[in-house]
């Protein structure tokens, strides 16, 4: 059966997107997972994978064209040769009834690349009540996660289009924010609106009992493994980074995921908590650039010794001399490693390492600033034909001359690693 493409929502105020360029030509092969396309928005470039497998076509939107989202760019078929009708691009959504204030439409977000709908959980705003753009408007759920939704924009609550229990597809509105106070507010369900151009459905999987309510009562311990992500809306993580609260501590004390404003209530309420962590200004960055690094020739030459783990032989290089345990963190999985003389002899450990090494050489990120982190953190970007390596950690990991001469030693390695190996 033919998969439509559409362009997906990787933010909760995007409406549209760029096509940056097509991974996949008209007539290719696809399979489910595929990177098919690349789109940039207003806060980064990605990858966009085919939720379908099948032959790419009927495509619609040429490279650097804006496109919003939930509409149709492009189809996965059966065939290569497939003739049926190209799929149209998504009309522009049906007008509001006259009996609907005129104001900004909130539509249904896509919080997940396979979503094409989610599940009205309820309102979190009085109908009538003003807002601003990080309000928390309504709570959806997705086959995946149960998430609070900011509003986005700043208004009066003048019309809900969605009631609680409802499903409305990705793309559809669901609220109407108008600059005055509204004098009749209106509340109408979905099926009361009408379509509004939500993409082609898709057999969506067998859904989870929604997790909020049984996890009440027995929490699961499900704490996150190291390098994992701690799963939080917007706001929440705003608040605890404001406040100095560390999220890691509910994750700890067994509270389930995803965590929302209410839930810092519960982290404050918490046995012995530690003192508010330092602001993230106060913590140090310092970066180096590197034009011609050398690291490809040096893992190639590791390679020809007998070291075939190219991650080991990163850790040998760049931790010598400086961390007894060193972690490679690539793609969220961290690996920690011990630091011997000789390269040969550096292996995997379960240590908790005393320097991160953030490995994105690979990815389209151009600069990090993320603050200080438990543990000191050195990462490798792309920057050119060369690397960016930002080292950040917080006052108390190293000293402002400990750090520049970090941070100089291994800049000074990436460049001309063979020369570093005695």
């Amino acid at each position: 059966m033919p998969h439509d493409v559409t362009m997906p929502q990787l933010g909760m105020a995007q409406d549209a997107g760029r096509i940056v360029a097509w991974l996949k030509a008209p007539g290719d092969a696809v399979a489910k997972g595929d990177a098919l396309f690349e789109v940039e928005t207003d806060k980064a470039t990605m990858e966009v994978e085919a939720q379908a497998s099948g032959y790419l076509t009927g495509v619609l939107a040429d490279e650097g064209d804006d496109v919003p989202v939930g509409q149709v760019i492009a189809r996965i078929s059966d065939s290569a040769e497939d003739d049926s009708p190209a799929p149209a691009a998504a009309p522009e959504a049906a007008p509001v009834s006259d009996a609907l204030p005129e104001g900004q439409q909130i539509t249904m977000p896509q919080l997940g690349m396979a979503q094409d709908s989610g599940q009205m959980v309820g309102w979190l705003v009085e109908l009538g009540a003003q807002v601003g753009p990080d309000d928390l408007l309504f709570e959806v759920e997705t086959d995946k996660a149960t998430m609070e939704v900011p509003a986005g924009a700043s208004g009066y609550l003048a019309a809900t289009l969605a009631q609680p229990g409802e499903d409305v597809a990705v793309g559809a509105p669901v609220a109407i924010l108008t600059a005055e106070a509204p004098e009749n507010p209106v509340a109408r369900a979905a099926a009361d609106v009408g379509p509004s151009s939500p993409p082609a459905p898709v057999p969506p999987e067998p859904k989870a009992p929604p997790p909020r309510a049984a996890e009440a009562a027995t929490p699961p311990k499900a704490p996150v493994p190291k390098g994992g992500r701690i799963l939080a809306s917007p706001k929440a993580r705003r608040l605890a980074l404001q406040q100095g609260l560390d999220l890691s501590r509910l994750v700890k004390a067994g509270h389930p995921q995803p965590y929302h404003v209410a839930d810092l209530e519960v982290l404050r309420a918490l046995p012995n908590a530690a003192a508010p962590q330092a602001a993230s200004q106060t913590s140090r960055r310092l970066t180096a650039r590197v034009k011609h690094p050398a690291l490809d020739v040096f893992l190639n030459w590791a390679q020809a010794q007998g070291l075939d783990n190219p991650d080991a032989a990163l850790a040998g290089l760049l931790g010598k001399g400086h961390v007894a345990t060193l972690g490679i963190e690539r793609a969220g999985r961290l690996q920690s490693f011990t630091i011997a003389h000789r390269l040969s002899q550096v292996a995997e450990t379960q240590d908790a390492p005393a320097l991160i090494l953030r490995d994105l050489r690979d990815s389209f990120v151009q600069d990090v600033d993320l603050g200080a982190e438990n543990t000191p953190v050195l990462t490798l970007l792309p920057k050119g034909k060369g690397l960016l390596l930002v080292l950040e950690c917080a006052p108390d990991h190293l000293s402002a001359a400990d750090a520049i001469e970090l941070l100089n030693t291994v800049a000074g390695r990436v460049a001309q690693p063979l020369r570093h190996l005695q």
